[in-house]
């Protein structure tokens, strides 16, 4: 915990990015409950809370290349300002669909909420290095991740108590306002001109004309580093369960325990508890070991993943089930930080929006198929099982990571993530 408050005692641009994290973040999480709480109150709430989860994903899908171009062409600061301020018109919107009981206008919404943001997260991942020096990066991801559980846990629990005490015009309100607040503080940050675009060759107008280029340039980056492409592909392999897992913590809620909304939120809650942990100790442990440790060590975390879902879709009491929901977020937490520490020290700054936009893309696919059979199947299988299943193939993964390590395919590649004029950016009189 020392090295966070270190970290945003020394480094202004990294305070500013956090401040406007904090305050997004728990807003988004005001959003999802109201929005799944209204889905709930439908005559299928499984089909349109899958509705819902597919309304996020296919934009996400979609919009995810065009994101990651954009992020390396142009001034990455400016496009994650842009896209906050439009979300936060967006999320205003969202009063109309619940005044007007829309579930259409749900959809509609949470389509255009989604498809803004590629353009922030890829955006605040790629920024990471610039604002960060190579000394402090593993504690700014490990710092960025643990906010992001953080307030999960709090967005998910405030959410739920305040839908109930005061409605879902007060929740859609403060997300739109932390919207505003996050361009605020990203407008803030200040590095040496340009250096918040990636250095490149200067465009041709085929280049501008067609940058679907780009992307496969992008791509053939990406296979040319089995690193990079292995987390990229076992980010896919734990979608091919975790979208199924979106959409259950609403069925559980309302229909497994019979809690309401205040249910959604202690179970997304107690996930948040989970990730919150496990980026902790993910942060302890990143220092401390080996490359082959980190490979080790996330083949056993997504087993542990895997198996405490099964449990946790099978327990009767609600106390156990928050038990081993929390554990399976934890072993998530601990694979996640340490792979995007991984790949913030390895892809080049040229490639950075590309390979994160990128990842963002191949795990909403996925998600958005494992959430479409989910959903089709909330209508003649129980929660329990669809659960069971979502936790088998989530841990699956780790049958390809384990072999692709085994089989030596896994090698660590040269550090390329942090050149040497970016290092030390924060130790400047802006702090």
């Amino acid at each position: 915990m020392n090295d966070f408050f270190r970290l945003l005692q020394r480094n202004r641009n990294y305070r500013f990015t956090w401040s406007g994290q904090v305050v997004s973040e728990i807003g988004d999480h005001f959003n999802n409950i109201a929005v799944f709480s209204l889905a709930m109150e439908h005559g299928d709430p499984g089909l349109v809370v899958t509705g819902v989860m597919l309304s996020r994903a296919i934009p996400a899908v979609m919009v995810g290349p065009f994101a990651g171009i954009l992020l390396d062409r142009f001034d990455r600061r400016r496009i994650m300002i842009a896209s906050d301020l439009i979300r936060a018109v967006v999320a205003l919107g969202f009063i109309l669909a619940f005044q007007w009981h829309s579930v259409t206008m749900l959809y509609v919404l949470s389509a255009l909420l989604m498809a803004a943001s590629p353009f922030f997260t890829a955006g605040r991942s790629a920024i990471l290095p610039t604002i960060a020096s190579q000394q402090e990066l593993h504690t700014a991801n490990s710092l960025t991740q643990t906010t992001g559980w953080t307030t999960l846990t709090l967005g998910a629990f405030l959410g739920g108590l305040s839908t109930m005490q005061f409605g879902y015009d007060w929740a859609f309100l403060f997300n739109a306002l932390s919207f505003v607040v996050s361009a605020a503080c990203i407008w803030q940050l200040r590095v040496p001109e340009g250096g918040f675009k990636a250095p490149r060759k200067n465009l041709t107008e085929t280049d501008v004309v067609r940058p679907w280029h780009e992307y496969t340039e992008g791509l053939r980056y990406m296979r040319a580093s089995p690193l990079i492409l292995g987390i990229a592909l076992i980010g896919v392999g734990w979608a091919s369960g975790g979208g199924a897992a979106q959409i259950l913590f609403s069925l559980f809620g309302e229909q497994v325990f019979h809690r309401g909304p205040a249910g959604i939120g202690i179970l997304w809650g107690a996930a948040g508890i989970g990730l919150l942990v496990g980026g902790a100790f993910a942060h302890w442990l990143g220092k401390r070991i080996s490359f082959q440790g980190y490979k080790r060590t996330v083949l056993v975390v997504y087993v542990v993943h895997g198996g405490c879902y099964v449990i946790f879709s099978q327990m009767k009491r609600f106390w156990a089930a928050l038990i081993f929901l929390a554990i399976s977020r934890a072993a998530v937490a601990v694979s996640s930080v340490l792979n995007i520490r991984e790949l913030l020290q390895h892809v080049s700054n040229e490639y950075r929006g590309r390979v994160f936009a990128t990842m963002e893309t191949l795990t909403w696919s996925t998600m958005m198929l494992s959430m479409l059979g989910a959903g089709l199947a909330s209508r003649t299988v129980s929660p329990r099982t669809i659960g069971a299943v979502s936790g088998v193939l989530s841990s699956m993964t780790a049958l390809y990571w384990g072999w692709a390590n085994w089989a030596g395919r896994l090698p660590e590649p040269a550090p390329e993530g942090v050149a040497s004029d970016e290092l030390e950016v924060h130790g400047n009189p802006l702090s």
